[in-house]
């Protein structure tokens, strides 16, 4: 399995242990809370990158 396959897995499988424990729009809220706020944490170079990276820019 590849390392993407990996950690989709992974968290699929946190997602429903998340739901499971806390409740679904508070599990909801964390899963998509949690990337968008460290996106908004990195400054505009770092955004930069990682929009290149999700575009198969890399090397670039």
């Amino acid at each position: 399995m590849s390392t993407s396959g990996k950690i989709a897995v992974a968290g699929v499988v946190a997602a429903i242990v998340l739901f499971w424990t806390v409740g679904f729009w508070a599990g909801l809220l964390v899963l998509i809370g949690v990337p968008a706020a460290a996106y908004l944490l990195l400054d505009s170079s770092q955004r930069r990158r990682v929009r290149g990276v999700s575009r198969k820019r890399i090397g670039r």
